[in-house]
């Protein structure tokens, strides 16, 4: 994914960080709290008041100095940008222990996510119904993509198949992938792709441990 910063233009890890200001926030408001400042929504988010400021301020002014920020709006406000104030059904690819564990993972909902179509190439899996939704053949995957407008993936199939089922994704009409195979995809430039490698996240944890 392209990330060609300017001045006026956001990064991928502030759009990142507003994903996880919105969670703190649904979760403040949920406790009653009403209005609040960016020093108390930032306290348990290892990111300075600053950043969140300088983060918010790419898309508009949401506070008032000295008053703070109305969390209902703000909630509101966010998920306008991420575009989550919309429902979103998304697609997962592979089926395996991964897959599944992503099939059940109840977080989506909170975001206006379901996962609405699973595929795999099992035939075992084929048919059967995991967390009320129908495991369905890959080969059918370009015509149940294209034809329900999906537009969001997650890829959680081995390495040597990731490449070529992505390409199929993209030829579907998909426009953001996230990619779970520990492969570096190659897309066009008009579609996203955020990598999750959990060993070589691990890699880094050890790295930074065994320094301390």
């Amino acid at each position: 994914m392209k990330n060609n910063k300017s001045k006026n233009s956001f990064s991928l890890e502030s759009i990142k960080r507003l994903g996880l200001y919105l969670r703190n926030l649904k979760e403040l408001k949920e406790t009653g709290v009403d209005i609040i400042s960016s020093d108390k929504i930032t306290q348990f988010l290892n990111v300075s008041p600053e950043q969140f400021r300088k983060d918010l301020s790419y898309f508009g002014g949401f506070g008032k100095r000295g008053v703070g920020y109305n969390v209902g709006r703000l909630i509101e406000e966010i998920e306008n940008i991420l575009g989550v104030n919309n429902k979103w059904d998304i697609a997962i690819v592979g089926v395996g222990k991964l897959g599944s564990a992503l099939l059940g993972f109840e977080g989506f909902s909170r975001f206006n996510i379901k996962i609405a179509h699973v595929f795999d190439s099992d035939k075992t899996k084929i048919g059967r119904v995991k967390k009320n939704v129908r495991i369905e053949d890959i080969k059918d995957l370009k015509k149940v993509v294209k034809l329900n407008n999906i537009k969001i993936a997650i890829l959680s199939t081995p390495p040597d198949v990731a490449q070529p089922i992505a390409e199929t994704l993209v030829s579907a009409g998909i426009r953001g992938i996230l990619n779970f195979a520990p492969v570096v995809l190659k897309v066009p430039d008009n579609v996203s792709v955020s990598n999750v490698d959990m060993a070589c996240e691990l890699k880094s944890l050890i790295f930074f441990a065994k320094k301390r």
